[in-house]
């Protein structure tokens, strides 16, 4: 193979150091499970009785305060409604107590809101991570619209005066942003805003790429990072995994549970990340990695959305793991896009069981034996050499080489080799007559292609028909040019320059 044939790996589309921050594989020892054996009997329903008291506690509370406020985001509380906000925190606090979270280790300081109107949490790996707003004066949260009308959460919400963000309204981001600004403008006045930049819940074996809801506004952010130190680890909740209601019940298990809280310094955005939050999102994302030791990875919540469609289609979960964000800031692809090579990729894939494409898999997918031209192709797209690609390797394949082979020069180029005469059309001798010659198909699975190209059904293929087909599998045309460059190479090897 030659060298200028190669897809180039740039250390931009190498795999990620952290391949799946989205799973979390709970090991438990038999002590483990005796010990869980004896507390979801005794300390487990204790424990939760008691949490859910004080839920309703602090809901009768948060009712009061809010009795007479159509819009508790307008001002900040103030007076006796701000002196229930503090008993509020308290009782949060202690139901977390209650939960095992006994001693919390705290490092660094909370600055005031006057210098640092917004906290950026992580890694965020779990619903207890809530812990944090019950430890620095209930500070403001993004929430969604919906969250307001949930019976008693709700109403929990509300007390915490949210930022609340509509997935329906186009000007809900604008609007977020603004009333950020306003509020880190206030001079101290409205409490902190506590974002958590990952947007969703990873392993914490890395930081994966922040979102910019917390750095568009340009304010002084503080980073805060958590830690949780328990073994065995109950309290990770992430998209492979123990669920919801299985985390809570193995941590209300646990007869202890550690978590080590640290402010890191006020980090005040320069004027060029002020213009940039990307830059800005980035290089406070680098900060907090260099306390945590971890590495950062490109990974997205747009991610665990391709592993959620994924397993619609019958691959695991892990099929949909891409790095998107890299994908699209290099390739330029879109997350449509990506949707749609994913559908194609398990119905490859899937044709004989597993989760990755071989050559078999390729060669039955193109209706094509396997040939010199059909292996070097695959190479191609084989980026780790292991003799299967995964979807991460299809979608760079793809893009740097299919669709970009596949333009009309190449197609017109193709129809024209087929087309004996120049009559317009290809007939299903022509078609098999170059087929069988060059990549030795044969001719029971050249008369299935030729039905498939010609739509109509009219015995012959247009032009019209024949690149139609070739935009569903731009793989045809990059084989074809294989196939044209091995063919001009007496040693039956790709040409150099």
């Amino acid at each position: 193979m030659s060298e200028r044939s190669k897809i180039p790996r740039q250390e931009s589309l190498m795999v990620p150091p952290v391949q799946n921050p989205f799973v979390h594989k709970l090991q438990l020892t038999t002590a483990d499970k005796i010990r869980i054996a004896i507390c979801s009997v005794t300390l487990f329903p204790l424990r939760l009785i008691a949490i859910l008291i004080f839920v309703i506690i602090a809901w009768v509370f948060a009712l009061i305060a809010l009795t007479g406020i159509k819009d508790e985001g307008k001002e900040p509380f103030t007076g006796w409604r701000r002196d229930i906000k503090a008993l509020l925190e308290k009782i949060g606090r202690f139901q977390f107590f209650l939960a095992g979270f006994h001693y919390i280790s705290i490092k660094g300081k909370q600055a005031p809101s006057s210098t640092a109107p917004i906290m950026a949490v992580s890694p965020h790996s779990t619903y207890f991570d809530s812990i944090l707003m019950f430890l620095t004066g209930l500070p403001s949260v993004l929430s969604k619209t919906g969250n307001r009308g949930i019976p008693i959460f709700g109403t929990l919400v509300r007390m915490l005066q949210p930022v609340f963000v509509s997935r329906t309204d186009p000007n809900s981001r604008q609007n977020t942003i603004k009333e950020i600004k306003r509020r880190a403008q206030s001079g101290g006045n409205w409490p902190q805003v506590i974002i958590f930049p990952e947007g969703t819940c990873t392993n914490r074996s890395c930081l994966i790429s922040f979102k910019g809801g917390a750095f568009y506004p340009g304010a002084a952010v503080q980073p805060v990072i958590l830690r949780y130190t328990t073994i065995p680890d109950t309290v990770t909740w992430t998209w492979e995994g123990p669920n919801a209601y299985t985390i809570m019940w193995l941590t209300l298990c646990n007869l202890n549970n550690k978590l080590e809280i640290e402010f890191l310094d006020v980090y005040h955005p320069n004027e060029e990340e002020i213009k940039d939050p990307k830059l800005f999102a980035n290089n406070v994302r680098a900060v907090m990695a260099k306390a945590l030791d971890v590495p950062v990875t490109d990974h997205t919540f747009e991610d665990t959305r391709l592993m959620v469609q994924a397993t619609k289609t019958g691959l695991p979960l892990s099929a949909g793991l891409v790095e998107f964000q890299k994908l699209k800031n290099k390739l330029g692809i879109s997350f449509d896009n990506t949707e749609v090579m994913l559908a194609k990729y398990a119905e490859i894939a899937q044709s004989d069981g597993d989760a990755f494409i071989d050559i078999k898999d390729f060669a039955k997918y193109l209706n094509l034996p396997i040939s010199p031209a059909l292996e070097e192709m695959f190479q191609l797209y084989d980026r780790s050499g292991t003799k299967k690609m995964d979807f991460r390797d299809y979608i760079i394949g793809c893009s740097l080489l299919s669709q970009p082979a596949n333009s009309e020069e190449t197609i017109q180029l193709a129809f024209k080799m087929f087309d004996e005469g120049d009559k317009g059309f290809i007939t299903q001798e022509e078609l098999c007559k170059i087929l069988h010659n060059a990549f030795g198909v044969k001719d029971t699975d050249v008369t299935k292609l030729f039905t498939q190209v010609d739509s109509a059904a009219s015995g012959k293929i247009t032009y019209e028909q024949f690149k139609e087909y070739a935009e569903k599998k731009p793989e045809y045309a990059m084989l074809f040019k294989t196939y044209h460059e091995m063919s001009a190479d007496k040693d039956g090897k790709l040409k150099t320059e």
